[in-house]
């Protein structure tokens, strides 16, 4: 692998990293306003972020590149409402998404095939994080003002958790 691209990766890592913070301040936003099964899936999915960071982490180290951690921008912390939380976590997954791709082209460019076989697991999950955020945007536009169905889901999100495959 070029150096190109192991700076291209280690620079997701951090993006990662940065995309856990993301969340994290969802989860306190969902948590200041006393919805706490909103705030464990916010906290759940920065689980995610950091374990997708430390895919790459491991990846780099077994290929013989050296990881450097870089600092973070703050994140945003105030939401007019649960699903304007939601709508800017939908795009910022394009965003990531968006990334992916971008590091997949250039391990396309380099014929680096070992690169390219580990970030199809990214572009699958990517696939599946835009399908999860457009879907609870639509049930959240559904139920509206509708606050028992409101309280369902965000009793729902409570149950969520984490469990990682094997990295």
């Amino acid at each position: 692998m070029n150096e190109q691209l192991s700076k291209a990766l280690n620079d997701q890592l951090n993006f990662e990293f940065y995309s856990a913070q993301v969340y994290l301040a969802m989860a306190a936003y969902c948590s200041g306003e006393s919805l706490d099964g909103f705030a464990n899936f916010f906290i759940v999915q920065a689980e995610e972020e950091r374990f997708h960071a430390m895919k790459i982490y491991k990846y780099l180290n077994d290929r013989g590149h050296r990881v450097t951690i870089s600092g973070m921008d703050n994140p945003l912390n105030e939401y007019r409402s649960v699903l304007d939380a939601f709508e800017h976590a939908f795009e910022h997954e394009k965003l990531v998404t968006r990334r992916i791709y971008d590091l997949s082209d250039l391990a396309l460019n380099d014929r680096e095939h070992a690169t390219i076989q580990f970030l199809k697991w990214f572009i699958d999950e990517q696939v599946e994080e835009e399908a999860l955020f457009d879907s609870i945007i639509n049930k959240l536009k559904r139920i509206d003002q509708d606050s028992n169905a409101f309280f369902m889901l965000d009793n729902e999100f409570a149950q969520r958790s984490f469990t990682p495959p094997a990295l």
